[in-house]
């Protein structure tokens, strides 16, 4: 799980494909698992009190995800 207040925009993050499938559609679902990695663009208010992240994935889609189905890529490990 990421927290929101640390990361900047244009930061990788890697999508937690097991935490994502149940609601997501079947084609993005694939896109994900061939490149669980999206770049932070901003954020979305997502109900009264949270907010979700969103990300441009590699084919250039952009969608958003919950903090707890994304973690961090950090710079000793290849991401993309």
């Amino acid at each position: 799980m990421v927290d929101s207040e640390t990361l900047s925009k244009n930061q990788t993050l890697r999508i937690d494909l097991e935490k994502v499938q149940d609601r997501l559609p079947r084609q993005l679902i694939q896109q994900i698992t061939e490149h669980p990695y999206g770049k932070l663009i901003g954020f979305k208010m997502v109900d009264g009190n949270s907010f979700g992240l969103v990300l441009e994935l590699s084919n250039g889609l952009q969608t958003w995800f919950f903090e707890n189905e994304l973690s961090e890529i950090f710079p000793n490990k290849s991401s993309i």
